[in-house]
């Protein structure tokens, strides 16, 4: 999508419009740092945001905001941003109509057990997004998500963390170009991070040193029901994010974050422990493919067998939704920065893994999930953490390392979970004989396998997944 991809800033959920006319103009180069369209940091206004604004004092408060952001980020704005206020329920419409997810999205997402093989993925995104987000950038222009769209009223924060964004694509750009979903959350890590780093020391000087808006209290959704694991996943890199580069700042000064905007972070696993990055980069993680029948690996659109990473930080997510992790240690070492921690010895070990998605050519699919460990250790602490995953979703074991869940749930299939050296191997088929159709294992007869199915096959699922259009990746999955 290039520049056209969306950057919004997420709520945490419990959790006619406006626009400001005009082109975006250039700014002149060799202005005071702190100064735009006439408006300086260290202004002060009549109002206090606590009522509706006007036009004309929404601007006042977008080019304050922009000359204190340059202050604070030490980088002047190229150019102006044009800035819209709209309501909920216009986003929520924007954002109808999406293409059913692709196959191999919504077996990969399956597959990790963050969303159930009755969901559509794009459907599941749709859902947390139109409640959750505040507001997004792109191309130049900023949107504010309200729910009342008849009165104009922002959240500084919101308005601060979408103008970091349109400054960071004036100076360095915000295409990405991370292929798996772990590179992606890996990149917005730096994104996000800087985006909500900066609001935070903005926030500092409100008060002595600027008269600032006062902060609105954002509004809660009505208590519903989301994917937890989903929106976990998608919200990593406003959680991680903000440490990560407060420690480049802390150690390298603002130089050292524009150099990471040349070389951003390559997995979560450097969000989560920065002290590693640029060093240490996730392993390289190959599969053998060792199918028979009518099982095939799934391929791109140029033929090459398709592969995603789900990484740590999307682990730690699924593992918290299924039970697995201990509940409280989300919250466990919450700061102003990072509200969630995404650290758990059942993933803290991970160095690389990748995903492999299987299809028999009748819309059932399958998979193939290797992760590598830093230790045999590592590697046995998350079999044990999957098995506790696969056991709160009712499965039973039926061999040594494998397991069912019966057909009628959401995750219905067999699965098996292997253990080598510091190699967690994981297969995931329709039914127990087809783990060998996609995946043979090599410690079992096909004797042995072809028994265990006779026994199962009554009450085998049909499908693993039954998507099969194909769309763009949406936003952040």
């Amino acid at each position: 999508m290039g520049r056209a991809r969306l950057f919004a800033i997420v709520a945490l959920v419990t959790l006619s419009g406006c626009t400001l006319p005009g082109t975006p103009q250039q700014f002149d180069p060799n202005r005071e740092l702190g100064h735009v369209r006439g408006y300086a940091h260290d202004d002060t206004f009549a109002f206090d945001g606590n009522e509706a604004l006007t036009e004309r004092q929404l601007e006042a408060v977008k080019y304050r905001s922009m000359a204190r952001i340059e202050v604070v980020r030490g980088l002047r704005f190229d150019r102006d941003v044009e800035l819209e206020v709209i309501g909920r329920d216009e986003y929520r419409e924007q954002r109808e109509g999406s293409e059913p997810a692709s196959q191999f999205d919504n077996e990969l997402w399956r597959g990790a057990f963050v969303v159930d093989g009755e969901t559509d993925v794009h459907d599941a995104l749709d859902d947390l997004y139109g409640d959750s987000v505040q507001g997004y950038y792109v191309n130049d222009r900023i949107v504010i998500v309200t729910d009342d769209p008849d009165e104009i009223r922002i959240d500084r924060r919101t308005l601060v963390h979408e103008l970091v964004h349109a400054l960071q694509d004036q100076h360095f750009g915000l295409e990405r170009s991370g292929e798996t979903v772990d590179e992606r959350r890996a990149e917005l890590g730096l994104i996000e991070g800087e985006a909500n780093y900066v609001p935070h020391l903005y926030d500092e000087r409100c008060g002595e040193e600027w008269q600032c808006l006062a902060d609105r209290e954002r509004a809660s959704s009505e208590p519903r029901s989301f994917n937890l694991g989903l929106f976990l996943s998608i919200y990593a890199p406003y959680s991680e994010g903000p440490p990560f580069v407060a420690h480049l700042h802390e150690t390298g000064g603002w130089d050292r974050v524009d150099r990471a905007h040349d070389a951003r972070p390559a997995s979560t696993s450097q969000l989560l422990s920065p002290e590693t990055y640029p060093d240490v980069e996730p392993a390289d993680v190959a599969i053998e493919d060792r199918s028979s029948g009518d099982w095939d690996p799934v391929t791109d659109e140029d033929g090459e067998i398709e592969a995603d990473t789900i990484g740590e930080a999307t682990l730690f997510a699924t593992l918290w939704a299924n039970g697995v992790v201990d509940r409280s240690s989300l919250t466990a070492g919450a700061t102003a920065l990072s509200p969630y921690n995404y650290s758990a010895p059942a993933t803290d070990g991970w160095t690389g893994d990748t995903f492999r998605v299987y299809a028999d050519g009748n819309d059932r699919t399958g998979h193939v999930w290797s992760l590598a460990w830093e230790s045999e250790a590592d590697a046995e602490a998350f079999a044990d953490a999957y098995r506790d995953l696969l056991a709160a979703n009712g499965a039973r074991q039926v061999d040594d390392g494998v397991y069912r869940i019966d057909d009628g749930d959401p995750f219905a299939g067999a699965y098996r979970a292997t253990v080598t050296g510091e190699r967690v191997t994981i297969v995931g088929a329709p039914t127990v004989p087809e783990l060998d159709e996609i995946h043979a294992d090599g410690t079992a007869s096909n004797e042995t396998r072809a028994e265990i199915g006779a026994t199962t096959a009554s009450i085998a699922p049909a499908t693993a997944s039954s998507r099969s259009a194909t769309a763009p990746s949406a936003i952040g999955a």
